[in-house]
């Protein structure tokens, strides 16, 4: 589930608050191989970029993420990550820095049904974003497709890598 006025998405899994914790820091199993850094304890540092043929750099030719660089501010194994963007360039829209100084925040809650996340894109809002559409688009399928795939099976579909 997603939504249209915060760049939001949920999900709930049978898995334990634990496991969802650690498929989250597992970054380069659902969102991207090519991950540049650690991703999983304070003050760690990495950077994505979107694609898979060109080592540390946006693919040649086509619009997207060039890169952004997170840093981890929150961790609190089995209920709490959030990521910091320090830096980011977006060539798909005119500010190409849009992404920078926003938060991506995965919070991790045990309901009677299962284990849930509620995912935020802090910063970027509909009436105030132009990547609201196209990250909407692809947070939701990170956050709903591949990441729950990981947690259930082991295997996301990550960006595949480069290497």
């Amino acid at each position: 589930m997603s939504s249209i006025e915060h760049l939001t998405a949920t999900m709930t899994v049978d898995q334990t608050p634990e496991q969802v914790f650690a498929a989250i820091t597992n970054v380069r199993g659902w969102w991207s191989e090519n991950i540049i850094g650690d991703t999983s304890a304070l003050h760690d540092e990495f950077v994505f970029t979107d694609d898979s043929s060109h080592p540390g750099e946006a693919a040649r030719g086509k619009k997207g993420i060039r890169f952004a660089r997170f840093r981890l501010t929150e961790v609190v194994p089995g209920r709490r990550v959030v990521w910091h963007v320090v830096d980011s360039y977006l060539t798909f829209i005119d500010d190409h820095d849009e992404w920078t100084d926003t938060n991506v925040v995965f919070d991790i809650t045990t309901e009677a049904r299962g284990t849930t996340l509620h995912f935020k894109h802090d910063g970027l809002t509909a009436a105030e974003s132009a990547c609201f559409e196209a990250c909407l688009r692809g947070w939701t399928f990170y956050i709903t497709t591949s990441l729950p795939q990981l947690i259930a099976t082991g295997t996301g579909q990550p960006i595949p890598s480069y290497r």
